[in-house]
């Protein structure tokens, strides 16, 4: 009679925690995450360990990770464009730093809200005593901005629709023809630019506006197809980015990676550029 008696109750009890069982069991304990490896202080490549990125967005994220019980790697997973195409095919479960984009909408899950935002400045000379407050200003006048720059979709119609915005490769030579005077002003990330101005000395001849012109947000976004999608994770990631927000934890973030960006610049060899 006992024999039977100790079955049953093995029975009941594997019924009873049979479901959360199959949920622990199943709920990701790994992510692999990857972005742009040019995109400083948000996220660049580590010159110490160039397989794997650092940044603001990679800090941020292993902190939440770390507070919900998963393991993350953030891998160099090439330019930006191959980032994203090993994210969409699941090869790779994350991006940790994707703008919002209606196109990509059929192949990842953007998690909200954004992990960090992005202050798009307009930089001038500070010899140009006539400030700009709107678009409508520049018409006519000679923009420039790097080609990594990433723009909200609404701003980006408006440049090219109503302005003349020369892209160069990178932020040296942006900043280099505003103070030679063969642009009138640039578009580029606040911070970003700013280490780059102090980085090449102009910190006295260049300044940006105080407003920013353009504020795209910066999103984690999982592959449609990456076995740790579940609502039970977006829910999590979404819970401690709100967190993050609250507590202007990503501020922090982003100014103690800007520091350690900086530093490496004046390294005489990196793997990182800046991008905006």
């Amino acid at each position: 009679m006992g024999q039977p008696k100790r079955l049953l109750s093995s029975l009941l009890l594997g019924l009873l925690l049979g479901p959360g069982l199959t949920f622990a069991a199943g709920k990701c304990e790994r992510l692999i995450a990857t972005g742009s490896p040019d995109a400083p202080p948000f996220l660049w490549r580590d010159p110490q360990d160039p397989k794997h990125l650092i940044g603001a967005n990679a800090d941020l994220l292993k902190r939440a990770a770390a507070d919900i019980g998963i393991k993350v790697e953030l891998l160099y997973a090439g330019k930006r464009s191959q980032a994203v195409d090993e994210v969409r095919s699941g090869r790779m479960d994350l991006l940790v730093d994707a703008p919002l984009n209606v196109a990509e909408l059929d192949s990842l899950d953007y998690v909200h809200p954004p992990i960090s935002h992005n202050d798009i400045m307009l930089w001038k000379r500070r010899d140009q005593v006539q400030p700009f407050s709107s678009l409508t200003e520049l018409a006519g006048l000679q923009g420039a901005a790097s080609e990594r720059i990433r723009l909200t979709s609404p701003f980006s119609a408006a440049v090219k629709e109503q302005l003349r915005v020369e892209r160069l490769p990178g932020l040296t030579e942006v900043f280099q023809k505003l103070m030679l005077g063969q642009v009138d002003y640039v578009f580029a990330g606040r911070y970003a630019g700013m280490a780059m101005v102090q980085t090449l000395g102009l910190s006295q001849d260049l300044i940006a506006q105080p407003t920013a012109v353009d504020k795209p947000g910066l999103y984690l976004a999982l592959s449609f197809n990456s076995a740790c999608n579940d609502s039970w994770l977006r829910g999590q990631l979404a819970k401690k980015m709100t967190e993050s927000a609250a507590s202007d934890l990503s501020g922090e973030a982003v100014t103690r990676n800007l520091e350690l960006w900086k530093a490496q610049l004046l390294q005489p060899a990196s793997v990182s550029a800046p991008n905006k």
